[in-house]
């Protein structure tokens, strides 16, 4: 079972997450390398919000694959390469999540694996047996 909380004791999400997520039972867990904004074909725009979502679209297909959906996901950490627009970036969350609530993280980042390389995001799930 997945119990989502944001405790009374501190602020608020800032954005749309949620503080914690505690996971008890029979479960399955999924964990994932760092999804890049990288097409099938090896393709990486230049353009970060493109990135973003060719990422998440990662995530997406990876969670497919594993029988799982968006809303099994209970942790995002974000590592972004200079600056992106922060309601831009809410945007394309809000229309990815669906109106799920993970825990998540952003960090900026000076560089990532490559300086084409301008968003990486590692992604858990965990799905009740």
């Amino acid at each position: 079972m997945k119990i989502s909380r944001n405790p009374e004791n501190i602020h608020p999400p800032v954005a749309p997450y949620v503080h914690q997520i505690e996971v008890t039972g029979p479960n399955r867990w999924l964990t994932l390398s760092g999804q890049i904004g990288m097409e099938i074909d090896g393709s990486i725009p230049e353009d970060p919000v493109a990135q973003l979502k060719i990422a998440l679209d990662n995530i997406r297909k990876n969670l497919d694959h594993a029988n799982m959906e968006i809303q099994d996901i209970t942790k995002l950490v974000f590592y972004l390469v200079g600056d992106m627009e922060a309601q831009q970036r809410k945007e394309i969350m809000n229309d990815f999540l669906q109106g799920h609530l993970p825990c998540t993280t952003l960090l900026y980042v000076v560089a990532l694996a490559a300086p084409a390389i301008k968003v990486e995001i590692d992604a858990w799930a965990c799905k009740e047996v």
